[in-house]
């Protein structure tokens, strides 16, 4: 038996399939769609194929009758007795308006109606986003086979699930955790060494597990014991593309293992703020 991989037409997930499965329908373990399988690529073939969502069409035929296959004709409405029916009504409307209108009092034209239409224009809410399950798949130390996933980032950080909920870059580094404030209890911080976010946006950064130095890499979570971290300058896999900077905000996509024993990684998108600090008074 040989297997081979393809992506997830809606999430990018990565999938493995036995060749002899080829056109089977299976499940995405992330976003659950039901996806049709490819057929088995060349054996020296570079390039992952892309799955196709399951769809239900539903056939309709009026008046099918499935013991002879075929479908009976339309009835028709005979035309003549239709027009008559109009005109009989067109006649007796006409008749109660005219007499509504001889026993009926003028409105006073100079008040005019108010309708009050309500209106419902609240967006429906977004599904809240969840953390990839924790497989092989998703924990991959080779940038070659990563496929970034169009969704909010979220992983998994020293066995814990991990959702996104603020992203920021400031003094240099991009900071992405849980919570909205306060200390951070979980979360993931890249030091590009004072860099600012002008000379990021538009790039992209793909370090090797095998590279002698890269970007300082801090973990943190919190366990029984209180808030834990620990840091790493080599050994992960990481590609960060940067989107343009707008609005003093700085977007991008981020994949990134780490080698620790649990196994964590980070994969999604983000919008991290990127407004410069306000510069503190001088002292007296």
């Amino acid at each position: 038996m040989s297997e081979f991989k393809f992506a997830c037409p809606v999430c990018g997930q990565h999938m493995k399939c036995d060749a002899s499965h080829g056109g089977a329908v299976m499940q995405c373990p992330t976003c659950f769609q039901n996806i049709t399988a490819p057929h088995a690529p060349a054996a020296d073939s570079k390039f992952i194929l892309t799955g196709t969502k399951v769809t239900e069409k539903k056939i309709n035929v009026r008046g099918y009758d499935p013991a002879t296959g075929t479908a009976e004709p339309e009835k028709k409405f005979p035309t003549a007795i239709l027009v008559g029916v109009i005109v009989l009504v067109l006649a007796a409307g006409a008749a109660v308006v005219l007499v509504r209108g001889k026993n009926s009092k003028p409105e006073n034209s100079a008040t005019p109606k108010t309708i009050a239409v309500i209106t419902n224009s609240a967006p429906p809410p977004r599904p809240a986003p969840v953390a990839p399950p924790a497989n092989d798949t998703n924990w991959m130390m080779v940038l070659d086979d990563a496929v970034t996933p169009n969704m909010t980032a979220a992983g998994r950080i020293h066995g814990q699930d991990f959702v996104i909920e603020r992203a920021n870059f400031q003094n240099g580094t991009l900071t992405l955790r849980a919570g909205m404030r306060g200390p951070i209890e979980s979360g993931v911080q890249i030091n590009f060494s004072g860099a600012q976010p002008e000379s990021l946006a538009g790039q992209t950064i793909n370090v090797s597990t095998n590279a002698d130095k890269a970007a300082p890499v801090t973990l943190r979570w919190k366990d029984a014991s209180g808030t834990q971290k620990e840091n790493y300058d080599v050994g992960y896999a990481l590609r960060l593309e940067f989107g343009a900077l707008e609005k003093n905000h700085l977007p991008g996509k981020i994949y990134l293992c780490l080698p620790d024993a649990e196994k964590s990684y980070l994969m999604g998108t983000f919008n991290a703020d990127a407004r410069k600090p306000k510069p503190k008074p001088p002292k007296k």
